[in-house]
């Protein structure tokens, strides 16, 4: 809470807030949350994560309010109004991690008995505001002068800063590995790798580092509420963060599981490995009357149970004969459901065979298909660069020119004028 208790609670009709710029900030971030919170729980997308973000600003909209009070006076003109925002700071973590995995995984759905104990602490915290807002003026001077300020602000202020820290962590993780699962399984990525949310994410982590030199501050020279800008920093880094959600398209193909990373991450360097193996025995064979085959190691069990020639080829005429890449949206999961096969296995396979993942895969083809259709007079004379982007299985200009140029090293329009 902010500055200590004075004075007898006194009932004033008219207060002023004085208009300085600390003021004008809170005023701004406050509104702005509500604002936001109301927008993303309206929202028709991504529902659950919206919720669960526009909880999250609401909670910090409430950790805002005791600074708009502290900077703005009200505390001094009514002393009866300490302890009236009721705080859940304790939540910030927990509902920045499960947004996170609502967010890259449309079945995760919030289970009772698996994830309550993360709200016991905001449970603790929540109930003794609300018990200390029913109690009389006496009472809660009292409860800040022996308890509060020296014992449980302290453990509020640094609890809160030691959650968020960990949750951000755990979040961090998971978006970094779900970076790693996108490409396997979508071939159109531009919606969906969630570049904007790791940003934000790293901003809320350099809030932290201002919100531990306040602890340190604080704790270790008396300095209370000096440098006092994490309040600010943190609000103005969840507004990003709203507005990153409401602009975020539609995750509900989206179900990503970190243990497929894991497993995937394991098998890939080791299909690489054979790979390479395969090869350096096709040059000792050609090279020499011996064959090689005692001095080479054998393929490992994953390999030999991921890498299947026929599965390889099943998925080689999906893709390349009936020609799925044509598909502008194609994921993983549609290609098992044309092939028949494991979506699992087919993602091992296409690493083992194609040596890439399934997004770089797919992309290739449309390129392949973008430039046989510009060496194509008739097809110039019809279509322009972008109806055969279109044509081609791209489904925007953005995506079709980034993918294009990282496949060729040329501008897909100065390609094309060297195609004529």
């Amino acid at each position: 809470m902010g500055a200590a208790l004075g004075g007898a609670s006194t009932f004033m009709v008219v207060m002023t807030i004085p208009l300085t710029l600390p003021v004008i900030l809170l005023l701004v971030v406050v509104a702005q949350a509500l604002f936001a919170a109301a927008l993303l729980l309206a929202a028709p997308a991504n529902r659950l994560p919206n919720r669960l973000l526009a909880l999250l600003l609401l909670a910090v909209a409430l950790w805002e309010l005791d600074a708009l009070g502290r900077v703005g006076e009200l505390y001094q003109q009514n002393p009866d109004l300490y302890f009236s925002p009721i705080y859940y700071s304790l939540a910030f973590g927990p509902l920045l991690w499960w947004y996170v995995r609502a967010l890259t995984n449309d079945g995760f759905r919030w289970r009772w008995r698996a994830e309550a104990w993360h709200l016991l602490p905001v449970a603790l915290q929540g109930g003794l505001y609300w018990w200390l807002r029913f109690q009389s003026y006496p009472t809660r001077a009292w409860f800040w002068e022996t308890v509060h300020q020296p014992f449980t602000y302290r453990v509020e202020f640094i609890g809160t800063w030691v959650s968020l820290v960990m949750y951000l962590g755990l979040s961090l993780r998971l978006l970094r590995r779900y970076a790693q699962w996108l490409p396997n399984n979508f071939s159109e990525l531009s919606a969906l790798r969630l570049r904007w949310l790791r940003v934000v994410l790293w901003l809320v982590a350099a809030v932290c580092g201002q919100w531990l030199v306040e602890v340190v501050l604080r704790e270790g020279f008396g300095r209370y509420y000096a440098y006092d800008y994490s309040t600010w920093l943190l609000g103005g880094a969840l507004l990003l963060l709203g507005a990153g959600g409401l602009r975020q398209a539609d995750m509900q193909a989206v179900h990503f599981s970190e243990g497929e990373v894991a497993d995937d991450a394991q098998e890939v360097p080791l299909m690489a490995a054979a790979s390479k193996e395969e090869s350096t025995l096709e040059s000792t064979s050609e090279s020499t009357s011996e064959p090689a085959l005692e001095s080479t190691p054998e393929p490992t069990p994953t390999v030999a149970r991921t890498f299947d020639p026929a599965a390889l080829a099943q998925v080689q005429r999906a893709l390349e004969t009936e020609r799925l890449f044509l598909n502008p949206t194609l994921t993983l999961a549609e290609l098992a459901a044309h092939t028949g096969l494991a979506p699992r296995l087919i993602s091992s396979t296409i690493n083992a065979g194609y040596g890439q993942p399934f997004a770089d895969v797919v992309n290739g083809l449309r390129v392949a298909e973008v430039q046989r259709l510009l060496a194509d007079p008739d097809t110039l004379a019809r279509l322009s660069l972008l109806g055969i982007a279109l044509e081609s299985g791209f489904n925007s200009k953005t995506t079709f020119n980034r993918v294009f140029k990282e496949a060729t090293g040329v501008a897909p329009s100065e390609w094309g004028r060297a195609s004529q």
